[in-house]
């Protein structure tokens, strides 16, 4: 189960989840049938009117696009062409799966129905003539691994992952700034931040997070670790950790060249950095606990496939293995890596999408890990390839690999 604070519900309840909690229509096909009623009345200003108000009353209950059970109907009130919706329900390509508004009656709005799991959580764009725009009567977003602002669609079970809000009451770690190390394994200089929990001066034994994509993971908007990492350890759901952000860029700076697809799949040269140049700089300069059983490498999409390659070729270092929506379609030979390997030791997280992710290659792996006999929590939600999928899932994660002793023989 997800880790809740009591003392955020309120807060959730009433400014972040209201649209879970006030719907001012008692079906979808009521909400529907005024819609259509108010598109058509002959009046101009009437029916202006209405339109106006009816916005109104969805805009306040934050019902845009309005959600009821697991059916949406996605909303825009605009001149154009034509309206169309892209996001991780189409793999962000607007010719597939038919979401082409339709607009209604005499009116500028437009309309597309579609039906999804009651609790699902989707990134989207709304494309109004040749333009690709947020939502602009939706004020919920999440900010993209490319930098741009997606709107979500919430379903009405969906529920905010309140361990990303920091806690007013928390003792908060520390974010160190940029240190750098200049790796032989690689041949140029690689960025990296290290977090060490409140406390850490009279702290030792620690367990270590490697953490690919650690600029993103690390950043609020996106991945949101730091702020998990502080509310879970505060309310001791799980022990304190050291975390260690790895940056893929060629330089801190806005706007550096990302070498993320070159590092992280089945990359020797980089699992060889990280576990003979990085981790003893850490194992040196830190309270950690030197054991392949206190070592994590988390990675998301190619991280993913990062992750599971070191669980394979880094197995002395790394046994503890998190994986989020893993690219392992881009190097397939990942999967006979382990089903030609011996027998590991190793504990596994993985998690999935199910909209537009990678559930076929996740499916697979997870059955070569049960066949294999590998300790692994596997869980798919309803959602895409996106950071408010991986931020949400933080907990389950932290807590299955650091909430008990941490051993795995």
């Amino acid at each position: 189960m997800k880790s809740k604070y009591l003392f955020l519900f309120l807060f959730i309840a009433l400014s972040i989840s209201s649209a879970q909690i006030s719907n001012p229509f008692k079906s979808f096909n009521e909400f529907n049938t005024k819609l259509d009623s108010v598109c058509s009345i002959q009046n101009e200003i009437q029916r202006n009117d209405a339109i106006e108000n009816l916005w109104t009353l969805l805009k306040n209950n934050n019902k845009i696009p309005f959600t009821f059970e697991d059916s949406v109907a996605f909303l825009y009130r605009g001149s154009a062409e034509k309206v169309v919706w892209a996001g991780d329900f189409n793999g962000w390509d607007p010719s597939k799966g038919n979401f082409n508004g339709v607009k209604l009656g005499l009116s500028n709005v437009w309309r597309c129905i579609k039906k999804f799991p009651s609790n699902a959580r989707l990134d989207y764009k709304i494309i109004a003539g040749d333009k690709w725009i947020t939502d602009p009567d939706n004020p919920f977003t999440q900010l993209s691994g490319v930098g741009s602002l997606n709107s979500e669609l919430r379903m009405p079970d969906w529920v905010y992952p309140a361990e990303t809000i920091r806690a007013g009451s928390s003792l908060t770690g520390t974010l160190s700034g940029y240190f750098s190390i200049a790796s032989s394994n690689l041949s140029y200089t690689v960025y990296y931040k290290v977090y060490t929990p409140a406390g850490y001066e009279s702290l030792k034994d620690l367990p270590v997070i490697y953490v690919t994509d650690g600029h993103e993971y690390s950043d609020d908007r996106l991945g949101s670790m730091i702020t998990v990492l502080d509310n879970l350890i505060f309310e001791k759901k799980i022990k304190p950790v050291i975390a260690v952000f790895i940056d893929p860029r060629t330089s801190p700076e806005p706007g550096a060249f990302n070498r993320r697809a070159n590092e992280y799949p089945i990359n020797k040269n980089f699992a060889d950095f990280v576990a003979n140049e990085l981790v003893p700089r850490i194992d040196s300069n830190y309270h950690t606990r030197k054991s392949p059983d206190a070592r994590l490498i988390l990675g998301t999409s190619l991280g993913g496939i990062n992750s599971a390659f070191f669980g394979v070729y880094r197995n002395d270092v790394f046994h503890l293995i998190g994986i989020n929506s893993p690219a392992f379609w881009y190097k397939p030979e990942i999967f006979s890596m382990y089903e030609n390997s011996q027998n590991l030791i190793l504990k596994i997280f993985m998690s999935t999408g199910t909209i537009n992710d990678t559930q076929p290659g996740a499916q697979r792996m997870k059955n070569i890990f049960d066949a294999k006999g590998y300790p692994a929590f596997y869980i798919e939600v309803p959602e895409g390839h996106s950071w408010g999928n991986w931020r949400a899932l933080l907990d389950e994660m932290l807590a299955y690999f650091f909430e008990e002793k941490i051993s795995i023989k």
